[in-house]
């Protein structure tokens, strides 16, 4: 059994842990909030992109783009490019773990694809397991903006536009209402003509016809980067939401439990120190019985000589 200075040295030890996760999740807290509201500031100018986009094809039918799937119906992919966003660190709960889980399978069932990474968690797992890739961007997943979102797609368009890839996919985490996160495979590119077709007539819109100058296909093709680079910078930011809220439960949870520990260990720290009390009192009572018997012999002995 650990004696009272051991006990002692481990609540302190154990409320010194505490105080750091304690720290942990009013800094998550605190980015949580702050790139929450950057993403609704900046949401509305992308909104209006695709609500643009849904105009295009709910007025014209002779849309012809690479950026979209031909009329005559989408045929097999041959080569896959995948962006796969995970956090720096962990510390962060099953965050890393679900979205590099998901990040396999598509390696699995794909075997000509190319690999690109956000966040040095996610390039190191993959170095360990020695799954090339084909480009790390090295700037840190914290505090997303959206100058690195238009790095990214820059990127990405110019392996689709040059014919080296045919299809451009993403996978990150999306905290849904209630602050449940989910990974979420999504495509970029190329688009289904059906996914901005069905665009619905407010009440009162006067349906115009517009003029596209110099056609409908370029205005569109206009349109595509600054739509996949927002699309890119709000899976960005969605994914820095996720990982700080995942880390503010696995902090929480570490909180609490370190508060049950403290618990334990107080009510053993007194079992002890009660007991060690006990034994001296026991040693005291003992010492002093056997200072009265001595005594006693020896007034005993006393009163024989005489």
């Amino acid at each position: 059994m650990a004696n009272t200075k051991e006990i002692k040295n481990r609540i302190e030890s154990v409320r010194n842990t505490q105080k750091i996760t304690n720290a942990m999740y009013l800094i998550a807290s605190t980015k949580l909030t702050k790139a929450r509201a950057d993403l609704e500031r900046t949401l509305p100018y992308f909104q209006l992109q695709e609500s643009e986009m849904m105009r295009i094809f709910q007025r014209r039918n002779d849309v012809n783009s690479h950026y979209f799937y031909p009329e005559t119906g989408r045929k097999p992919a041959e080569t896959y490019v995948y962006l796969v966003i995970t956090a720096d660190k962990g510390l962060a709960g099953a965050y890393n773990h679900n979205i590099l889980k998901q990040a396999e399978e598509e390696i699995r069932r794909h075997h000509n694809m190319l690999l690109y990474v956000v966040g040095e968690y996610g390039r190191q797992y993959f170095m360990r397991r020695k799954i090339p890739i084909e480009r790390s961007f090295l700037y840190t997943a914290q505090n997303p903006t959206f100058r690195r979102a238009r790095e990214i797609s820059n990127v990405l368009l110019n392996l689709y536009n040059t014919g080296k890839c045919d299809e451009i996919r993403v996978i990150y985490s999306q905290m849904e209402k209630g602050g449940q996160a989910l990974v979420r495979k999504a495509q970029l590119l190329p688009f289904e003509r059906g996914q901005f077709g069905k665009m619905e007539v407010r009440t009162g819109e006067i349906r115009k016809e517009y003029e596209f100058v110099p056609n409908v296909t370029a205005a569109l093709e206009n349109i595509v980067p600054s739509y996949i680079a927002g699309y890119i910078y709000g899976a960005l930011v969605e994914s820095f939401c996720s990982e700080q809220n995942a880390r503010m439960t696995a902090m929480k949870s570490a909180n609490d439990n370190a508060e049950e520990l403290l618990g334990n260990l107080s009510v053993e720290y007194n079992r002890v120190r009660q007991a060690a009390i006990t034994q001296e009192i026991t040693e005291v009572a003992g010492g002093a019985k056997a200072q009265i018997k001595k005594r006693k012999r020896q007034q005993t002995e006393n009163d024989m000589s005489f």
